[in-house]
């Protein structure tokens, strides 16, 4: 007679990592970092408009051609692009999965959320929630305005800066976009600080630098974005 053997593999130390809260809290604050450095390097980028067409479209066609001759034309690009956007999916399913287990644990309110603290925790909760779908749903329609350029009607392929400016003359466009923009900057504020805690970066020496550098960032950042909608609305840039 055969013997029954166990086939039963133990779990992978990612798997581990991931499945524990610990473990989605890192990596929530990992893929954070990287989205907050593209960010600086994006508004950066973006200021540029400010320049003229010629100066953003050079920039435009620069981006794409970084790595050349090793790399091929836009392989950067998508380099760039695949490792963002798996940061992006990691941050948004942790982000989502630590939500569902905040809101199994806690099905009902206790009563030391009634406390000021309590309600700045909830507060910045709700924040982070909520800031999070909208920023979602403005990456993907980022991504179809001038990546794919599919809901953009008078973009035309090669010529970044008119397309930016056909993007923001349509002023649903720019409020969403200032929306998200100012929905990014409470996320950064929040998020920063939760990923110093989680990193370990924090200490009651350093707690003040830390929320002093993420008001700044968060301010900046909501600043340096938001000044390019409202460059085209009052033709600073057309």
């Amino acid at each position: 007679m055969a013997l029954a053997t166990r086939t039963d593999r133990p779990p992978s130390l990612i798997g581990s990592v991931w499945r524990s809260t610990v473990g989605k809290k890192a990596v929530m604050a990992v893929t954070g970092m990287i989205m907050l450095a593209y960010l600086v390097a994006h508004v950066v980028g973006n200021l540029k408009v400010f320049f003229g067409a010629g100066e953003f479209n050079h920039y435009g066609h620069w981006i794409r051609t970084v790595g050349e001759p090793f790399l091929h034309y836009e392989w950067f690009l998508w380099i760039a692009r695949a490792a963002l956007g798996t940061a992006v999916v990691l941050h948004g399913v942790a982000a989502y999965q630590l939500s569902r287990r905040d809101l199994a644990a806690r099905p009902q309110k206790y009563a030391g959320t009634r406390g000021k603290k309590g309600r700045r925790a909830s507060y910045a909760t709700r924040t982070m929630r909520w800031g999070g779908v909208i920023l979602g749903l403005f990456i993907v329609w980022h991504v179809l305005d001038l990546t794919t350029l599919t809901v953009n009607p008078n973009a035309e392929e090669g010529r970044p800066y008119e397309n930016l400016v056909a993007s923001l003359d349509r002023p649903a466009v720019t409020a969403f976009y200032i929306a998200a923009m100012l929905a990014l900057g409470l996320h950064i504020r929040h998020g920063f600080w939760s990923a110093a805690q989680t990193l370990g970066a924090n200490s009651p020496r350093r707690d003040r630098v830390l929320k002093f550098l993420a008001d700044a960032l968060a301010l900046v950042l909501t600043c340096g974005f938001i000044a390019v909608p409202v460059g085209v609305l009052t033709g600073v840039v057309s």
